[in-house]
């Protein structure tokens, strides 16, 4: 039995990025019950109205962002995407940005609809550009991680071999091999930290994502084979954003080609685009101290 608490890890967090450690922060997990009657849950940083909403990637959860929590120190609010952590999975692995960004503007009109800035890694990203153009009013200022709508299979092959493995791993212990095998720059006990809060036991000491597991990455006719990434409709999104743009790249490697960065670019002549220097696709991950400057930089983004 490993035993797993969800809020006893923080100090651990904060000891290996080197942030100060005073006391346990106020963290609490929320719940919201969607229109369509689906749960979506959330990790409250803090004690009053949350300045900043955090969206993590796919097959990830709340807690890639507790670092990045920890050494902003501000209220804020890290929810876990339909299908992921705590909130309920959806019927037929419906997950695209588009489904996502209606479920989670939702959640945010809810419990944060004033705000300062939305921030989201991957398909959060995605879901996040989908939200800011539809839903302008509760998105003051955008910042994405290392995501565009340019991102497809090609670009994205190292993540979905990760996470198109096995659904049900026989011990802890194997589940954390798997996870060290395909995250070699990250440090073991971070590694064993995100397989506690991404992971639970089933039965019989086997163990099993949280996440709606791979099955949105294969195909319908054939459950071994995966569906090709085509993102290219979010373009549209893209050029839709009236709030002020930040976009984060991984220095070290990145699912974002230089291509899309120039197409970005050219359909938001005002963004910003920084590249975090050792840091892979995950940068909150990699490089949170990194990641927690330019969300602060992006906070402080006059809008016009």
């Amino acid at each position: 039995m490993v035993e797993y608490e969800e809020f006893s890890m923080l100090k651990e967090n904060a000891d290996e990025a080197g942030i100060s450690w005073k006391e346990t922060p106020k963290v609490e997990r929320k719940f919201f019950t969607s229109s369509q009657g689906f749960s979506i849950s959330g990790i409250f940083w803090g004690g009053e109205p949350p300045q900043l909403i955090l969206l993590h990637g796919g097959a990830q959860n709340a807690h890639t962002w507790d670092t990045v929590a920890l050494a902003l120190d501000i209220p804020l609010l890290a929810l876990d995407l339909p299908g992921h952590g705590h909130s309920d999975w959806r019927p037929e692995c419906d997950y695209t940005p588009f489904v996502l960004a209606d479920q989670v503007s939702e959640a945010i009109k809810y419990w944060a609809p004033e705000t300062e800035a939305l921030v989201g890694m991957s398909l959060g990203g995605l879901t996040a550009l989908c939200i800011a153009a539809d839903h302008p009013q509760i998105v003051k200022r955008l910042g994405i991680v290392d995501v565009t709508p340019g991102t497809d299979q090609a670009k994205a092959e190292p993540i979905i071999n990760f996470v198109s493995g096995p659904e049900v791993f026989e011990s802890f212990e194997e589940i954390l091999k798997r996870t060290i095998e395909h995250n070699p720059t990250r440090s073991e006990t971070s590694l064993r930290r995100g397989v506690l809060h991404n992971a639970h036991e089933v039965e019989d000491g086997k163990w099993s994502w949280r996440y709606d597991v791979g099955r949105a990455w294969k195909d319908k006719n054939n459950e071994n084979a995966s569906e090709p990434i085509d993102f290219s409709e979010l373009w549209n999104k893209v050029a839709e954003i009236k709030s002020p743009f930040h976009l984060w790249l991984g220095g070290a490697w990145s699912v974002v080609g230089d291509e899309d960065v120039e197409k970005m670019k050219n359909l938001q002549q005002e963004i910003v685009v920084k590249k975090v220097e050792g840091a892979g696709h995950s940068i909150q991950g990699d490089k949170p101290l990194e990641l927690k400057e330019l969300i602060e930089d992006l906070l402080d983004s006059k809008i016009v």
